[in-house]
């Protein structure tokens, strides 16, 4: 399993958005994006799950060519800004719904993700009665249900307290050793230590230093 972009550029009107992107990703490591808002993080991970088109450059995963043989990877998991839930459903029904649409996971395999990351799947509020913490818990569960081989999480810990960011943790070492290849981008500087196993920095639309951070 292996993601590989190859001089990858996205400009928006005038605006360059990112600027000759290289890197290469392998299953079984977790990968950090970090750099000020407005670098261009979110962006890149936009691109890597086909949410916007690039400019220029290739996106490679596993051989195909993002936007000229596949128009989105064909087994991954996102988190990316604010998902949108239905109010008026709980999290069960609200992932039960969007997992229809693939027939990909099972009940069980719901539940078992909402109980990952610490929500109980027979919670009977609904949506819009759900914390911050309680809302990004269930964006993790739903990129998590499907068992894909890509998953991406902008500021996963984002308003979680201490007790699910130790389950964020658990879930990302177990995505890790199923091989998975798992894209971060975090606020945290030390969180980030923690979690990455190679750490991208970005400024301007750019990568401007790769370090491996765990040996």
């Amino acid at each position: 399993m292996y993601i590989e972009l190859k001089n990858l550029e996205k400009v928006m009107g005038k605006k360059v958005i990112l600027h000759n992107i290289n890197l290469r990703m392998e299953g079984g490591k977790v990968y950090g994006l970090k750099g000020k808002n407005g670098c261009g993080k979110t962006m890149l991970m936009r691109a890597i799950a086909g949410l916007i088109k690039p400019t220029a450059g290739e996106i490679i995963i596993n051989d195909e060519i993002l936007w000229k043989n596949i128009t989105f990877p064909r087994s991954m998991g996102i988190l990316i800004e604010n998902p949108s839930f239905i109010n008026g459903a709980t999290g069960f029904d609200n992932l039960k719904m969007i997992a229809s649409i693939k027939g990909v996971a099972t009940d069980e395999q719901i539940a078992d993700s909402l109980e990952r990351v610490g929500l109980d799947p027979n919670d009977t509020r609904k949506y819009r009665k759900y914390s911050l913490g309680m809302k990004q818990k269930l964006g993790i569960a739903c990129a998590i249900m499907e068992n894909p081989d890509i998953v991406i999480l902008d500021e996963p810990i984002n308003a979680i307290d201490r007790e699910g960011v130790l389950l964020v943790r658990t879930i990302l070492d177990t995505l890790r050793s199923e091989n998975k290849i798992i894209i971060i981008a975090c606020h945290d500087a030390e969180e980030m230590e923690m979690l990455a196993d190679e750490i991208y920095e970005m400024e301007n639309g750019e990568i401007i230093e790769k370090r491996n951070n765990k040996v």
